[in-house]
């Protein structure tokens, strides 16, 4: 999930929605966003094509935003789907469950109405089989009730060719473009506090979304490698407990040879199958919790094209 759009022609037309959702007041149930096309006259989840150079995660919230007029926090991963489309191509359509967190509806030339429904009012509502299918995996779950993200470093060039103390080894010009463009993924996810490894380069990857959002970046001892590599479970300790006691959504901010292993432990304490386990370069991992416990942990690449990530 999450990586950036091709730019190559391979027939296939992108596209990033939301299962947006509210609790209601009255019985404390959740109410989802169905909104209706006067272009197509249907009902639907709120998407929309992804730009070039954007993530599907930013595409989400951005249409989510254009559709109804709610902003909202990115939640766990529902997959995507895929359908035919006229001339021989494909639709791709990638979800989440997305947390409302303002605005009001304001009708738009792409959508006149929407409806709060409970998720079987929605699954009655919509006009196709594969917004039911994405509504079904919301129901289904699992259903977070925190979530924390973890952010791998930009790049930094080498180490072996940096003169100085590598603690202050700083990002190189791809690793810059790298945290700037991190800056529209962790305000997707919502992030309201960060906290980083006490390394330059862990600092300034997360520094440009901090400061757009005026969060400080607080320094993280235990996120440094070299805490883990003298005890992993200082890390393991110091991880779990920001979780557990920081309101919102908290944002780290680690190195390559602390997330791989501590998502691999984490998961196999916790029960959870990861998709993958190595983290590149301002990657991200966004992670669902219930009563402390991971239960779900969703893995996005970094958000630069192709052609510029790092090997």
């Amino acid at each position: 999930m999450g990586d950036s759009t091709r730019s190559k022609s391979d027939g296939v037309v992108r596209a990033a929605g939301a299962v947006l959702w509210q609790v209601d007041p009255t019985d404390g149930e959740p109410r989802v966003a169905v909104v209706h096309r006067p272009r197509y006259d249907d009902w639907s989840l709120p998407k929309g094509k992804v730009d070039p150079g954007e993530i599907p995660a930013v595409t989400a919230v951005r249409e989510v935003a254009e559709e109804t007029g709610y902003a909202c926090a990115l939640g766990r991963s529902l997959g995507s789907t895929t359908y035919p489309l006229p001339r021989g191509r494909t639709k791709h359509v990638d979800y989440w469950a997305a947390r409302v967190t303002g605005g009001e509806f304001v009708a738009n030339d792409e959508v006149d109405r929407m409806v709060w429904a409970t998720p079987a009012e929605a699954r009655d509502t919509v006009s196709y089989d594969a917004d039911r299918e994405v509504l079904a995996r919301f129901v289904h779950g699992p259903h977070p009730t925190s979530y924390a993200v973890l952010v791998r470093h930009a790049r930094a060039g080498s180490k072996a060719r940096y003169k100085g103390d590598d603690a202050e080894r700083p990002l190189d010009s791809v690793g810059v473009t790298q945290a700037d463009a991190l800056v529209p993924v962790l305000k997707a996810y919502g992030g309201t506090s960060v906290f980083s490894a006490e390394r330059t380069r862990c600092v300034q990857t997360v520094a440009p979304w901090a400061r757009s959002v005026g969060l400080q970046v607080v320094p993280e001892r235990a996120l440094t490698e070299e805490t883990y590599a003298r005890d992993p479970d200082v890390v393991r300790r110091r991880v779990r407990e920001i979780v557990s006691t920081t309101p919102g959504v908290p944002v780290m901010c680690s190195q390559g040879k602390v997330i791989p292993p501590l998502m691999e432990w984490w998961a196999e304490q916790d029960g959870v199958t990861l998709t993958r386990s190595r983290s590149r370069k301002a990657s991200v991992w966004v992670l669902g919790f219930v009563g402390g416990v991971l239960v779900t942990a969703d893995h996005l690449e970094s958000p630069l094209p192709v052609s510029v990530r790092e090997d």
